[in-house]
């Protein structure tokens, strides 16, 4: 996993790499005699799943942040921003989402008919595929136009569901459908709810999915200029010495701003105190004010009241633990998105979606720490 973060390969270009160069075996501890038959690049998927079921990032970090911690500077200054990484899912829209949930019934009706040897029922479904193409291919797709599509497709899909249901149960014995047929019918009913009901009343649902294949997705209002919305995995990161840490990571939007004090907790577990905190406005609201008066810790936030005796030197400080967090917290997220292959992140379940952040983050982490361990190696070696 580190080498595929670290080189941006996909599984079967990574393994390809493995089995001819030898540094990549000896960093992996392995060895390939020219008549040894090379495992399948499967078997890197099968790894990133066994190792996603067992990932502890709670106490990986620690043992990082122990092992690392001699090498770094400025430990008590913590840094703390959020930030959102991709999936690698096609913009999602309510037409785009019912017409493949319609497809996915429509192609398993047909094998399932095949294979029970039974006639396939009647429905509208080319003529819908026919209006959905010629929908997508204009140029200007008015309210109205996708209302019509919208209202149509939710029929569709009610019926074919309906059809495939009938099938099902009058299936012989012999023939055994996969458990994942089943979860991805449960999702697909959870769309056409939620769907209706966004039709009906004009109100977006809670937990609104946007992928059938990616069920635990879901819109991020991030509110940046470009990109209004993204769809992906939310993290709070907390940053030390210039090594960034996860302190929350999630699929569902989340307020940032309540998690300071679990990420002053965190940095204190990992690194033992915390005197200064940079943090953005979003995270200086009364009560994480109120906790860092307490705590004794200085901060960013730009002060309220009056200005105390000393606030010329305050203001300097907290200017230069602004431009810290800007340019260091929020470089380095541009450098994990565009370096460590988490630009648009192709895991296919939330656990290994979870684990691929992981070592996307870490892997930089590790980069970073060679010119650290080395000048700090340097002079001893010198001496």
């Amino acid at each position: 996993m580190f080498l595929k973060a670290y080189t941006g390969y996909s599984d079967r270009k990574l393994m390809e790499r493995l089995s001819t160069d030898y540094s990549f075996q000896f960093f992996c501890g392995v060895y390939f005699k020219p008549t040894d038959q090379i495992p399948g690049f499967k078997l890197i998927s099968d790894i990133r799943s066994e190792l996603s079921s067992k990932m502890d990032i709670t106490s990986l970090q620690s043992i990082l942040a122990h092992s690392w911690g001699k090498y770094l500077s400025d430990t008590h200054v913590m840094l703390c921003d959020a930030t959102a990484y991709e999936s690698y899912i096609r913009y999602p829209t309510e037409v785009k989402l019912l017409w493949e949930c319609c497809e996915w019934l429509y192609k398993q009706m047909k094998k399932i008919c095949k294979m029970a040897g039974l006639p396939m029922p009647r429905n509208r479904y080319a003529t819908q595929k026919s209006k959905y193409l010629s929908y997508q291919k204009s140029r200007k797709k008015t309210f109205k136009n996708k209302r019509k599509r919208i209202k149509s497709l939710l029929y569709l899909l009610d019926k074919l569901a309906g059809q495939l249901d009938t099938i099902v149960v009058d299936l012989p014995a012999y023939i055994q459908l996969p458990t994942r047929y089943y979860k991805r019918r449960q999702t697909i009913a959870k769309i056409y709810e939620q769907q209706s009901y966004q039709y009906q009343t004009g109100e977006h649902p809670a937990n609104k999915i946007v992928s059938i294949d990616k069920d635990y997705i879901r819109p991020i209002v991030r509110g940046k200029e470009v990109k209004r919305v993204e769809f992906g995995a939310k993290v709070n990161m907390i940053q030390a010495g210039g090594i960034n840490f996860i302190e929350h990571l999630n699929f569902d939007a989340f307020h940032e701003g309540i998690r300071l004090q679990s990420s002053i907790n965190l940095h204190k577990q990992l690194f033992g105190y915390c005197t200064h905190i940079s943090a953005d406005g979003i995270y200086a609201n009364n009560a994480n004010r109120s906790y860092c008066k307490k705590e004794g810790i200085f901060t960013s936030f730009v002060r309220k009241g009056k200005p105390a005796k000393d606030e010329k030197q305050r203001k300097e400080i907290r200017k230069l633990l602004s431009k810290e967090r800007a340019t260091r917290t929020e470089g380095s997220f541009g450098t994990e998105k565009n370096h460590y292959n988490l630009h648009k992140i192709k895991a296919r379940t939330s656990k290994t979606e979870m684990l691929w952040i992981f070592f996307g983050i870490h892997t930089a982490n590790a980069v970073r720490m060679i010119e650290k361990i080395t000048a700090d190696k340097v002079p001893k070696q010198a001496a």
